[in-house]
């Protein structure tokens, strides 16, 4: 039996801080931030097309709300980025981009006054939510360990909202919009 030996690379380990503001963590959660400062702020753009697009009236009026939840997230944001002395700065977040962009589109594809039209918004606008409950879950925990509780109470409040929602939009289509749609003509 022939032995194979493994070139061993040594892997350098990362300089070591006391100060947790210089820390690698730090940068990493204050970048999260302006990623999610800069999809909020776009959101709160599309959001008022979605709902202009929306067919039915109880989807139209969840989109509307949510929209003024979106401006007062930012503006939780901004009290965040400056409970942990930072400028509030929006970095583009490809993500989010994107997904708004999946939205224009499923609406651009789907006919106008149409219940099928609801069910895709519906479908674009519970993909952003999970991405910023993701996000924000991810946010809160690196605030607490990072020992910024002010800013994880804050990120905690936006998380529970988003959680809110994205229940709010399942029983929206749940009610009747998914099985209306199915006998929708194409």
């Amino acid at each position: 039996m022939k032995t194979s030996t493994m070139a061993t690379t040594k892997v350098k380990s990362p300089e070591q801080t006391n100060n947790v503001q210089e820390s690698a963590l730090n940068e990493l959660f204050i970048d999260e931030l302006k990623d999610i400062y800069w999809a909020e702020k776009h959101l709160s753009k599309a959001l008022p097309k979605m709902a202009k697009a929306a067919t039915s009236d109880e989807l139209r009026s969840a989109i509307e709300n949510h929209q003024a939840e979106t401006e007062r997230q930012i503006i939780r944001l901004e009290d965040a980025f400056a409970s942990i002395g930072q400028k509030a700065v929006a970095v583009k977040c490809e993500a989010m981009a994107g997904l708004i962009k999946e939205g224009e589109e499923i609406v651009a594809e789907t006919e106008k006054g149409s219940i099928t039209r609801d069910a895709g918004i519906i479908s674009a606008a519970q993909k952003i939510e999970h991405y910023e409950i993701a996000s924000y879950g991810t946010l809160r925990t690196l605030a607490s360990v990072l020992g910024y509780e002010h800013a994880a109470e804050l990120l905690d409040s936006t998380l529970n909202e988003e959680k809110t929602c994205d229940s709010l939009l399942t029983q929206i289509a749940e009610a009747g919009i998914n099985q209306a749609s199915k006998i929708e003509k194409a």
